[in-house]
């Protein structure tokens, strides 16, 4: 059933990263902060990526989050553990969400509480609101490694399908269990079948599920979007490849039959070898009829915002409600068109985003469309339009 954009009304911070504290209070207008390199914008932006399952928009590990500007020598870096706490306003009305470090003996996890009530895993988030991003790192997206594009297109899934995480949760940890007792040696067949069929199950889940976002994204990207380039996607993996031709249940005995084949080879690499976790995502620049990892900077850059954008238009035709998008230098290297562009496709979204930047001139056509702070050492002001 659609329903109404989320839009995060409150954003408050304890010990996060450069921020002892931090209390901001904003509307679901565009948010845009200004300040310089080093200033704590972008820790801002992941601290509300952390309103989403995951390791934030920097992949951090819980710990390296934690504030330590300031503490005593000696004393436990930034004292408490850090939390982000916000209030998001949706189409039922407000929501409170606290996330944050919680240490238990000698062990740390990501503790979650929705309006007071604990919950057990991260999964709840994805039922209240989708966060994407794009961060100044993720330029180089096409021409690095498989894992980050794999990375990046599962959470575009992720906002279509909130299970998607949990499936990828449930066979990463079979694999890791599978290739542990592979390495030691000691493992009865009955434990490795039952990994395997754990792995073959969600294998096929998380596939068919990558390739329904395919499917739906292609044509909502094939066009483009104003200025920003038209793409063609594809993906190149062993289980998406076999659904075109075999059904889902076919497909998944297969894949548990090649587990099973590929045991001694697994262990003696330590790895496993085949599988949905070695998949990548192919792009294309459609007009150049050249893959994203030939073209220039700019034009990689291009089509990765035409991507975002065009998921986010897919997500709000769905489901009424658009991603809350975390913008991160955006505008620094566009040019004056493919700015006006963004920023009336931002506007058309009626959407929350959050953008940054070294200079609030670059953010001038927003106007009043958007809610102005300024970040310096990590303290927050009221801002003006330029």
């Amino acid at each position: 059933m659609p329903r109404r954009s989320p839009a995060i009304t409150r954003l408050q911070l304890q010990n996060f990263r450069s921020y002892a504290r931090a209390d901001l209070q904003v509307d679901g207008r565009i948010v845009v902060l200004t300040g310089p390199n080093g200033a704590g914008k972008t820790n801002l932006l992941e601290a509300i990526s952390f309103l989403a399952p995951g390791r934030g928009l920097r992949r951090a590990a819980l710990g390296e989050v934690q504030r330590v500007n300031g503490a005593a020598p000696g004393a436990d870096p930034g004292g408490a553990s850090w939390a982000v706490a916000a209030t998001i306003e949706t189409g039922a009305g407000p929501v409170t969400v606290g996330t944050g470090l919680e240490r238990q003996d000698q062990s740390e996890r990501r503790a979650l509480r929705i309006d007071g009530a604990p919950q057990r895993g991260q999964a709840a988030l994805s039922e209240l609101l989708t966060v994407a991003w794009l961060t100044p790192p993720m330029d180089r997206l096409f021409i690095e490694g498989a894992a980050g594009r794999r990375r990046f297109f599962d959470r575009l899934v992720q906002g279509h399908d909130p299970q998607h995480a949990g499936r990828l949760g449930g066979y990463e940890h079979a694999m890791r269990e599978r290739a542990r007792l592979l390495r030691d040696g000691r493992a009865e067949a009955a434990w490795l079948d039952a990994l395997e069929d754990t792995m073959a199950r969600q294998a096929v889940a998380i596939a068919a599920a990558r390739r329904a976002l395919r499917d739906q994204l292609a044509a909502a990207v094939e066009r483009g979007i104003g200025p920003f380039p038209a793409a063609d996607l594809a993906l190149e993996g062993e289980l998406e490849t076999a659904l075109d031709d075999a059904p889902a249940l076919a497909v998944e005995e297969g894949f548990r039959a090649t587990l099973a084949a590929q045991r001694a080879l697994d262990g003696e690499t330590g790895t496993t070898m085949r599988g949905v976790h070695r998949s990548d995502l192919a792009v294309r620049h459609r007009a150049k009829d050249a893959p994203a990892a030939r073209c220039s900077t700019g034009e990689q850059k291009a089509l990765l915002i035409a991507l975002q954008l065009a998921n986010a238009r897919l997500l709000h035709a769905t489901t009424g409600a658009a991603p809350v998008l975390l913008l991160d230098e955006i505008a620094a290297h566009l040019d004056e068109t493919r700015r006006a562009a963004l920023f009336d496709e931002l506007r058309a979204l009626s959407g929350q985003a959050w953008l940054t930047g070294t200079d609030p001139i670059l953010f001038r056509p927003l106007g009043p469309d958007s809610a102005w702070f300024s970040v310096a050492e990590s303290a927050l002001s009221q801002g003006e339009i330029p």
